[in-house]
């Protein structure tokens, strides 16, 4: 038994009395084999006593792993710290050529629209001149798993988007969530090898249900905020398009008079919010691994581009100083209630790529991509990312020549005087590879008054590894989100804590949790310590600021934000030999003027008979082909059909699956015979579309779940 140390204050100041049970012995780092201490009994003797070192590559002992070196306690990150640099470069260069994080990702070509300038406040001219419309190319992905996982796991998504501006690339890298797991970039390598599978196992791929992910968590109370966004629905898309994109940071706009305002960037879809339910989701990842990428191929490939609106959060420092959190925060948000967003293009997906590896795989996002008239701020998760991005892309894509692949390329014309280097694909002429030069006749200049210019800020103070007390409150949001949650995100959020802690084989990471849970809502930690059947609350953790009760955010919700609409939905519709034609063609013209997909589902693909005579092809073999993959379902079966499909075990949990998933089920005489076999009663959700002037009424059901369902068919933490 042992207690958080005092060498750890700084990062664990609040952590008052979490006792740690049961540890494993391991070593947690490598020794080079001609050290003077080796791998053996007096490594680990060392190592239990506390006398062996944390240190660099170099063997210089580090004082401080928790903090990178900033100029001052709130300003920027420096480059002269060794430490935040070898660490990182080390963890960017671990894998080759897959992504380390985000490998798992598809991506479309498309274009920006602006529909409302910010001349006052950037001279950037993508956000200044209404009506220009700017290429780009966008790229979804999952964090945790590698290329060859699935679409569908429970994780943050990556959300990145390449502008091809006409003064130059302007890269906006970041996630389905607007907060962040840490606030200071020296940290990212724990947490992504905490997140990733364990290495001495290889497993769990692409899941955080594991110990090493909870037990770094359980130790980081700044997470709190986002283990509540990334237990709750927001990590379970039902589809790319209907998911919001974040910048997280704050960054500046400059306007041509050297003024500087505060922004933080927002994808709103069209379609609104969606997410898919635990269950479906894990039934998802086999029924179609790819589930997400081919839906993004289909909508492009049928015309039904995808599309969100672009909208911007603006405040200036003085009322940025007014907040009740440090926005320079990563793990803090700013709610919609406060700064309002105002919406200022749109973004529209409408071309595939060419070729998968040429331009999704090779495309790079770094966020120190930015054009004249938007700079950086001093989030210190940032500043380290600023780095971080174009370390990774040299080991990638092996060459500092990266920007000259087609997908990477500005679209605007663009000259230095850089040469050669690995995979060099120009041909640069003439014998001046320098500036200022008097051989050239074709002379590069600086552009003073056009170029790009950093904001002129004064920081004063001394160089310190620490943060800002203002960073110090880790609870207030985390309550604010769970507490504006429907009452049914809610009981999944604290369902999924379950699942996922329950996945953990050390009971002591069970209780820390509970402890820090204790302080986002009694009620939760309550709910989550009896699903894990754990009746003696530990004590909550002694937080470093008080918690603060900030007012209920519904912006935060997502359940209800779906669009009113069945665009970008698929329906599938199960038939046999006799299914009524006229049923069938009914929901086809609907679903097409509504401009959705109908999928027909039987149980062999070919020379399906219909009720007069007609034969059809099946888009689904029926044991192939869940209900999982579908919004709403309809079962349209003669008498016979029936009696012989509820002998089918898939036929049974095609039905089953769907109605436990809460979606709405349209049923004829036969259809109906399936229910009551299964011993599914009819609700609100069940509907008779026997009668064709019902298959309007079916098809508006099906723009939603059938909520009021979900305590007849499952428990709930």
């Amino acid at each position: 038994m042992s207690k958080i140390q005092s060498s750890k204050e700084l990062q664990h100041a609040e952590v008052n009395e979490i006792e740690i049970q049961g540890n494993e012995a391991s070593s947690p780092l490598a020794i080079v084999s001609d050290c003077s201490i080796g791998q053996g009994g007096e490594w680990h003797q060392l190592a239990a006593q506390g006398e062996l070192a944390l240190s660099t590559n170099q063997g210089v002992s580090i004082a401080d792993n928790q903090n990178s070196l900033r100029a001052n306690i709130a300003g920027p990150s420096l480059l002269e710290d060794f430490i935040l640099r070898e660490k990182i470069t080390h963890f960017d260069h671990e894998r080759i050529p897959e992504r380390i994080v985000h490998a798992r990702g598809t991506g479309a070509h498309g274009y920006f629209e602006l529909t409302h300038s910010l001349a006052q406040y950037t001279s950037a001219k993508i956000l200044s001149e209404v009506g220009e419309v700017t290429p780009l190319f966008a790229r979804f992905s999952t964090v945790a798993g590698g290329a060859g996982s699935a679409d569908t796991p429970r994780d943050a998504r990556g959300f990145a988007v390449k502008f091809y501006t006409q003064q130059g690339n302007w890269d906006l890298v970041g996630n389905n969530i607007p907060v962040f797991f840490i606030q200071d970039a020296i940290k990212f390598p724990d947490l992504v090898h905490a997140i990733k599978m364990e290495p001495d196992r290889g497993f769990p791929q692409a899941a955080t249900a594991h110990d090493t992910f909870w037990d770094f968590i359980s130790l980081t109370p700044e997470s709190m905020h986002m283990v509540m966004w990334i237990m709750s629905d927001r990590t379970l898309p039902r589809s790319l398009s209907m998911m919001e994109g974040f910048g997280i940071h704050s960054f500046r706009l400059i306007n041509g008079a050297g003024e500087s305002t505060f922004v933080k960037f927002h994808w709103r879809p069209k379609l609104g919010l969606q997410s898919t339910l635990w269950d479906e989701t894990m039934k998802l990842a086999g029924a179609d691994p790819d589930f997400h990428r081919r839906e993004l191929f289909e909508a492009i490939s049928a015309g039904h581009y995808p599309e969100w609106e672009f909208a911007v959060q603006l405040f200036t420092e003085e009322q940025a100083a007014q907040f009740p959190f440090d926005h320079l925060d990563a793990t803090k948000l700013i709610p919609e209630e406060l700064v309002p967003l105002l919406v200022i293009g749109r973004m529209v997906l409408n071309r595939w790529p060419d070729n998968f590896f040429a331009e999704t795989e090779q495309v790079a996002f770094c966020p120190s991509h930015l054009v004249p008239g938007i700079d950086f701020s001093n989030d210190p998760l940032l500043q380290g990312r600023l780095f971080s991005y174009l370390d990774t892309q040299l080991s990638r894509l092996g060459s500092p020549n990266f920007h000259q692949l087609p997908i990477n390329a500005p679209k605007c014309p663009y000259a230095n005087h850089q040469r050669d280097g690995h995979m060099q694909m120009s041909v640069p002429s003439g014998r001046v590879a320098y500036e200022p030069n008097s051989l050239a006749s074709d002379v590069l200049s600086e552009q003073p008054e056009h170029g790009f210019r950093s904001m002129g800020m004064q920081e004063n103070g001394i160089k310190v590894r620490a943060r800002s007390a203002s960073f110090a409150d880790h609870y207030s949001q985390a309550r604010q989100f769970y507490l504006s949650l429907s009452k049914y995100e809610k009981a999944h959020l604290r369902s999924a804590l379950v699942f996922e802690l329950s996945k953990v084989e050390h009971p002591h990471i069970h209780k820390a949790m509970i402890a820090h849970l204790r302080n986002i809502e009694e009620d939760l930690a309550v709910r989550v310590a009896t699903g894990l059947g754990i009746f003696d609350l530990p004590m909550a953790v002694h937080p470093a600021q008080l918690v603060q009760n900030f007012p209920i955010s519904p912006a935060l919700q997502l359940i209800g934000k779906a669009a009113n609409t069945l665009q970008g939905r698929a329906v599938g519709v199960l038939i046999a030999d006799g299914s009524d034609k006229t049923i069938i063609d009914a929901i086809e013209k609907a679903l097409q003027e509504a401009g959705a997909t109908l999928k027909i589902i039987a149980m062999s693909i070919n020379h399906i008979r219909l009720s007069e005579g007609s034969f059809v092809k099946a888009d689904g073999q029926l044991a192939g082909t869940p209900s999982v993959l579908f919004d709403a379902i309809a079962l349209v079966l003669t008498h016979d059909a029936a009696m012989l499909l509820r002998k089918e075990s898939s036929a049974i949990d095609f039905v089953r699956d769907a109605y436990a998933h809460l979606k709405t089920i349209g049923v004829d005489q036969g259809g109906e015979l399936m229910l009551q076999h299964i011993g599914i009663e009819k609700d609100l959700g069940v509907i008779d579309i026997s009668l064709l002037e019902n298959v309007e009424h079916f098809l508006t059901a099906a723009k939603t779940r059938q909520w009021e369902r979900e305590h007849l068919v499952r428990t709930l933490a």
